[in-house]
């Protein structure tokens, strides 16, 4: 479905009356339906922000007034009214357009963003920057989708009484990040649809030094163009208040608005006359084909037995519950189990405060989110040896959500600590054994694994020891050791699949445990040649070449094997499908068999 080519440019919009605005949210509310449900993507958020997006555009050149979206995830109808209509159609695939704002992809992207909380300080940093420029253009911010459970947010409307920017904040008040919102001031909002009493509010923000004005429809096109209007021609920071519905126009997805934040490639089914023109249908799995289980699915229900057997137990999610499996935990015992919205840093502290008080915890958080509380592991957990159990989910390459989300880092960071033990499984029996290890041990404990679905398995319940290295493929005569971590194991596998008889001379072995606290492993006296290193994760300071240095202080003198790193390139990957991205990286399956020989023919 085609948009009409006036609707997908800006500069049209600031020259049509409301009527005509209206008519271009609902074609955009159409083209954006239709072309995501197709090609998958972020839905409901994008749906909820059309009329705000039309409004914004219609009374300012976002050349010169920087727009900033918190999140990012809702910035599709901004793409398409930005000259980007057609390349929609490939967002978040190979090549296409990313699914977040993007510098380098556009100059309308004033500043990227895929993390949560960033777009307050953002905003203000280009408030000063520009604010020297003979005509002085708003900067708007537009925070929504949990991105005030983030404290970073509070840091930076701390720092904005005493400033004089023409900064519009806009609040899309949806009561969704991914999943509920959660935290006292979500309940003022809730207690605001209800009773209509907007002081308590407003009196909140205007004692951070905004002028607040709203609540408003966030789908009245008339009304929000009028207060932006008024808004843009003070020279001080205002704070927009617009209520809106995650989903808007697709119902759907108003009524499930967690299941449609983001959307799986549907097909698209013709229906008969005097119904609705367009449905969807998920696209068929392979007949005879048994769906598998995924990552945070293992997570959940291994979570929900250890709840089960020990009440000491606590559980932690910075803002992800349904994403990450915890939530059937939290909704069973929500007196243990706790969202603490988007607060990464408070997250980890929280877990730290529980272990010193003698309960076991385990925190679940994406890998790129870890980042962000950094100084809380080693400071607050790693430093005090607190036994805090993380389970890392999105490790290594996790798609079409591209840069701001591979979870590239968390091994090369992680490693350095002292005290910690670090564990890469690469099937769903490996991250059950895990986790059953981990909450008895007395340190801190890390457990990465990927996103999407685990490979086929035994269904046996646990394993003995799961941080023992496992021979997968042993040779008589090896001259090339393989060694793996993670997901990388199942790739080497595939390619054992492809080609045994190039693994005449090739012992694979595969890594759970990447680092063990005070041990050092005992690795086999065999004298290879080789040493060819695998993992979904960066290569500079990663397993491959930390097991290297291992390798070096516990050799006894022996000759060492000349070791080859395939991993995660220097530097950030684009967006794609896992296969596609691991392919570019050079460590998929035929990039082992390619590696591998190369060294048997030149050795």
């Amino acid at each position: 479905m085609p948009l009409p080519p006036k609707y997908s440019q800006y500069q049209e919009l600031r020259k049509m009356p409301v009527e005509e605005l209206v008519s271009v949210a609902a074609e955009l509310r159409s083209y954006l339906i239709n072309t995501i449900l197709e090609n998958g993507g972020h839905f409901a958020a994008n749906l909820g922000v059309i009329e705000l997006t039309v409004a914004i555009l219609s009374i300012i050149d976002p050349k010169k007034s920087p727009v900033i979206w918190d999140v990012g995830h809702q910035s599709y109808p901004y793409k398409v009214l930005t000259g980007r209509a057609d390349e929609v159609k490939n967002i978040r695939n190979k090549n296409g357009i990313s699914g977040f704002p993007k510098r380098s992809e556009s100059p309308f992207d004033w500043f990227g963003t895929g993390h949560s909380s960033t777009a307050l300080s953002a905003a203000l940093g280009f408030a000063e920057a520009l604010k020297n420029n003979q005509t002085r253009h708003p900067v708007f911010a537009i925070i929504g989708d949990g991105a005030l459970t983030g404290g970073m947010t509070y840091e930076a409307m701390n720092n904005i009484v005493d400033l004089h920017y023409p900064l519009i904040v806009i609040l899309n008040d949806n009561q969704m990040g991914i999943d509920p919102n959660t935290g006292a001031l979500n309940k003022h909002l809730i207690q605001l649809q209800k009773d209509k009493q907007p002081l308590q509010v407003k009196n909140f923000f205007e004692w951070f030094g905004f002028t607040y004005q709203g609540p408003f429809d966030g789908h009245n096109i008339e009304s929000l163009k009028q207060t932006l209007t008024e808004a843009t021609a003070q020279n001080k920071p205002y704070l927009i208040h617009v209520q809106t519905i995650k989903g808007k126009g697709y119902e759907p997805a108003e009524k499930e608005q967690t299941r449609w934040h983001s959307a799986a490639k549907f097909i698209k089914v013709d229906h008969p006359k005097n119904e609705q023109p367009l449905a969807y249908i998920q696209k068929p799995t392979i007949k005879g084909q048994q769906p598998k289980s995924k990552w945070q699915d293992i997570f959940g229900e291994t979570l929900l037995q250890l709840a089960n057997n020990h009440p000491e137990l606590r559980g932690i999610t910075p803002a992800m519950p349904s994403s990450c499996g915890m939530l059937p935990a939290l909704e069973k015992f929500p007196d243990r189990f706790f969202d603490v919205g988007i607060s990464e840093q408070h997250a980890v502290t929280f877990a730290a405060g529980i272990a010193a008080g003698g309960k076991k915890v385990i925190i679940n958080i994406y890998s790129t989110f870890l980042q962000r509380a950094y100084d809380q592991i080693i400071h607050d957990v790693v430093l005090q040896n607190l036994p805090v159990v993380f389970c890392i989910d999105r490790a290594g390459l996790v798609g079409e959500d591209g840069p701001t989300h591979h979870g590239s880092f968390d091994l090369s960071f992680l490693i350095p600590l002292p005290n910690v033990t670090i564990l890469a499984p690469y099937q769903s029996l490996e991250l059950k054994s895990m986790m059953h290890w981990a909450i008895n041990q007395d340190h801190p404990v890390f457990i990465r694994y990927p996103r999407g679905e685990t490979p086929n398995q035994d269904q046996a319940e646990h394993l003995t020891d799961p941080t023992e290295p496992k021979i997968i493929h042993q040779s008589t005569n090896p001259r090339i050791l393989i060694g793996t971590t993670g997901i990388a194991a199942q790739l080497a596998i595939d390619a054992l699949e492809k080609n045994s008889e190039l693994f005449s001379q090739v012992d694979l072995i595969h890594f759970p445990a990447v680092k063990i606290s005070n041990q050092v492993p005992n690795f086999l006296s065999k004298n290879y040649e080789h040493c060819i290193t695998v993992e979904d994760g960066c290569i500079i300071g990663g397993f491959g070449q930390y097991l290297k240095y291992l390798w070096e202080t516990t050799s006894n003198e022996q000759s060492l094997p000349k070791f080859h790193h395939l991993g995660i390139q220097d530097h950030f990957p684009s967006h794609g499908s896992i296969a596609e991205l691991q392919r570019d990286e050079e460590f998929d399956a035929d990039a082992i068999l390619t590696k591998l020989n190369q060294l048997l023919i030149n050795s």
